[in-house]
């Protein structure tokens, strides 16, 4: 079943779509405080393959939104952790809390820019270090660096070895689908 070679064609025609830089603003946003959303490089990419001339223009949307979105995530994890406290007493929960607010506390900064620049999912962090209340400032700036090397590294990547990139991932896309499927089965596993 070829279903990852038919997501990515499909991604492919979006970034060909004249409200294509939209949708990348969108999900840059969007994806920094919402679970699940798929990271704006999944757009980035194919729109990069298709006018590498905007590749540096497209890789600074992402980094705006993705980090206006992060703070928005920020916001969010700073409101409800007074909502959510109960449900976490009540699952014994308090311990894992203080020390997630212990770790962005001796690690804030480090934790932000390894979860913005890598795999990772971002939006965790952005509402942890709201919850923790991390310094504002330093997660902002810590977020643009993180994030701008990121998106940036993608376009760069994109536009020196698009064809190249374009014609291994047709030929690979969906064992690699399937791989990161078990992978992150495993991890799943190996956490539980």
């Amino acid at each position: 079943m070829k279903i990852f070679s038919k997501l990515y064609q499909t991604t492919l025609d979006w970034a060909q779509s004249k409200y294509a830089i939209y949708w990348l603003a969108l999900i840059s946003f969007v994806e920094s405080f919402i679970l699940p959303y798929p990271p704006p490089d999944a757009l980035l990419a194919p729109m990069v393959l298709r006018k590498p001339n905007s590749a540096y223009r497209f890789a600074l949307i992402c980094t705006v939104l993705s980090v206006l979105g992060g703070v928005v995530g920020y916001f969010l994890g700073a409101l409800l952790i007074d909502t959510i406290q109960p449900l976490l007493v009540k699952l014994h929960y308090v311990d894992k809390l203080d020390a997630i607010k212990q770790w962005f506390e001796e690690y804030g900064i480090w934790i932000v820019a390894i979860a913005g620049f890598s795999p990772m999912p971002y939006k965790i962090f952005t509402i942890g270090a709201g919850i923790s209340n991390m310094v504002l400032l330093p997660f902002i700036l810590i977020s643009f660096l993180a994030r701008g090397a990121r998106f940036f590294l993608v376009a760069f990547l994109i536009k020196k070895f698009g064809n190249t990139c374009d014609v291994w991932l047709k030929k690979y896309i969906d064992r690699l689908g399937y791989l990161l499927i078990v992978i992150i089965a495993l991890g799943v596993w190996y956490v539980k």
